[in-house]
């Protein structure tokens, strides 16, 4: 090419580049005419969206909004003022004054930031006729949370301002704005927030607003958020608070055939309007520093506890699958197992069976500890090492769910622990162990460690007959699909057939007269459950209770843990069927049971401790 053309080549070359880009810029890309990137012309504002509602399982209303206002601040058009009036006014010191207005300059000079929040209705219609004289400041209408029926804080959750650690994370919040903080709030914060409106005001050069921008043709209206149906029983949740007064733990109850949560009860709680309005900072900290009680644990989710026996349903599951018991093999108790040549190689069992036979049905509806343990060898044995039975064990137990967050939408939550050969050839190298270092883990009081709400799962998974679904909080959301997860069947490693003859133990835990818990029967009422107790070197046993009802087309599985609460039939157990007889006749029969656990108090045994311990290793 000769270079005549080459050059002619060249110039039209960079004449398209150019004008490609300009009419890229010009016509393409409006960036440059986004009025928030010339704030000096333009003032930007946010209209806020109601969030959404939150109902229980019935539509009964459990939050719903009331109407709050913030002084906003844009630094840069802070004009002098009489500080010390507007601190008056303002119901804050002159060092609040400096700290806030530092902050919001360092956040952005030019980007509006919450100054004061949550103002009350009276501070708000005596500010509004002065703010005139503060040139940079004005008053924004927001809407915050109420809680009418005062119940199920754990559930509910909170909002809070975001901070510029979150802000950094997703730039859709500014300073000052509220996000979910726990609970359902957070967990589905995108659906109940909606979407905030945007306005762009117009100013001359003297600062005047002088009306919307381009006609408001950036504006944006705000979008609502969805309301959200929980799958809670208010009435239920409400019922559960009330037996745990003076009480510590948790109550989780769960629908069988949905995996809907019915109740989710820790105690102690607190009044989830505490953390709402100017107060709510004050509050927060007077909780959150209440290292005894510890009113925002979630113990129904974040109690790790020894299951006890409650946990010998997954023994005798397990056996029965590995075919090294079946529903007639039996043994001898004499008030414990023997398991080694050492004097403290012995369990001991209060059964009292006296030497006479014990096959599956009566180690269940007695709680033989002698029969679970001879159970568990077994199956540890099976297989040519320790370390493979532990596997084998592990898999079957971590297939109720144990071992794990259980996959759920809930915002807080332990896995507990369920333990495998590793993990005891970490403890014992060199294969130096054998089942009988681990035969605590029969009944429930080895290293394994579940939570209220995996208990719950696994009575599910019994009363369903070997599946269940992921335990889940939301029930409907407005415009909304659930996720699929929560409606898909989890199977575990276990045969349906298995399943049948542990009921029939269960169901005579309360039928037969020498069952643990033949004493709270529910006229009426199939129920079948276990009763546990849970050592704890700390201090009080434990007290547990797990069960179903009715035996058949089940529709509520719970499990109750009572901090100290001593043995299983002392606290945990009527709570448990007060609940049952509560939820499936709407009304109890039993009043002076009732009673008992409405006054009833621990307060004693746990002022008594060192520690209430929640995490407790056997």
């Amino acid at each position: 090419m000769k270079r005549s053309g080459l050059l002619t080549f060249l110039i039209i070359f960079i004449a398209i580049v150019f004008i490609s880009r300009l009419f890229y810029l010009q016509i393409l890309d409006n960036s440059y005419s986004v009025p928030t990137l010339n704030s000096s012309v333009v003032k930007v504002t946010y209209d806020y969206p109601e969030r959404g509602y939150v109902y229980d399982r019935n539509g009964v209303l459990l939050v719903a909004n009331q109407l709050s206002y913030d002084i906003m601040i844009i630094p840069r058009e802070v004009k002098p003022l009489d500080t010390l009036e507007f601190c008056t006014l303002l119901k804050i010191s002159k060092e609040d004054f400096i700290k806030k207005f530092e902050r919001a300059k360092k956040y952005s000079t030019r980007i509006p930031s919450t100054f004061v929040a949550q103002l009350s209705k009276t501070d708000y219609a005596y500010l509004q006729e002065k703010m005139h004289k503060y040139v940079g400041f004005y008053i924004q209408k927001r809407s915050l949370r109420e809680y009418p029926l005062n119940s199920a804080p754990n559930v509910l959750g909170y909002i809070s301002e975001v901070n510029e650690g979150m802000i950094s994370k997703n730039p859709y919040y500014q300073l000052g704005e509220l996000i979910g903080t726990a609970g359902i709030e957070i967990s589905y914060e995108e659906t109940l927030r909606g979407v905030k409106g945007v306005k762009h005001i117009q100013r001359d050069r003297f600062n005047k607003e002088i009306g919307p921008y381009k006609n408001g043709m950036y504006d944006t209206l705000p979008v609502p958020g969805n309301d959200i149906n929980l799958t809670i029983d208010s009435k239920l949740q409400q019922y559960g608070e009330s037996l745990m007064i003076n009480k510590r733990g948790g109550i989780v109850a769960i629908e069988p055939s949905t995996g809907e949560i019915l109740a989710l009860v820790s105690a102690p709680t607190f009044n989830p309007n505490l953390l709402i309005g100017r107060e709510r900072s004050q509050n927060f900290t007077k909780l959150f520093l209440d290292t005894i009680s510890k009113p925002l644990l979630d113990r129904g989710l974040q109690g790790e506890y020894p299951p006890g026996s409650p946990f010998k349903i997954i023994t005798a599951l397990t056996a029965l699958q590995e075919n090294v018991i079946n529903t007639t093999t039996s043994i001898k108790c004499f008030g414990g197992y023997k398991y080694g040549s050492g004097k403290d190689a012995f369990m001991d069992c209060h059964c009292g069976t006296h030497g006479s036979p014990v096959a599956l049905n009566k180690a269940i509806y007695r709680s033989c500890n002698s029969y679970f343990a001879n159970a568990y060898r077994k199956i540890i044995e099976k297989y040519p090492t320790p370390s493979e039975g532990m596997d084998v064990w592990s898999n079957h137990v971590k297939s109720f769910g144990l071992g794990s967050y259980l996959n759920n939408d809930l915002s807080v939550g332990k896995k507990g622990l369920v333990p495998n050969g590793a993990f005891y050839d970490k403890w014992y190298p060199n294969d130096r162990w054998r089942s009988t270092a681990t035969i605590s883990n029969a009944i429930g009081q080895g290293e394994v460690l579940t939570t209220p709400i995996q208990l719950a799962n696994m009575t599910a998974i019994v009363a369903n007959r070997g599946f269940y679904f992921t335990p889940h909080i939301v029930k409907h959301i407005d415009g909304k699909e659930l996720d699929k997860k929560y409606t898909t069947k989890n199977h575990t490693t276990i045969d349906e057939k298995h399943f049948e003859p542990v009921i029939e133990g269960l169901f005579n835990v309360f039928e037969n007269p020498a069952g643990t818990a033949s004493w709270s029967k529910v006229k009426g009422i199939e129920i079948c459950g276990k009763t546990g107790t849970a050592e704890n070197p700390h201090g009080q046993d434990h007290s547990i209770f797990i069960a179903f009802a009715p035996k058949d087309n089940p529709k509520i599985a719970i499990a109750v843990f009572v901090e100290n609460g001593y043995w299983g039939s002392r606290w945990a157990g009527p709570i448990a069927t007060l609940m049952i007889e509560k939820y499936l006749n709407g009304e109890t029969n039993r009043p002076w049971e009732e009673l008992r656990m409405f006054n009833g108090s621990l307060e004693e045994e746990y002022d008594s401790q060192i520690k209430s311990p929640l995490k407790v290793e056997n």
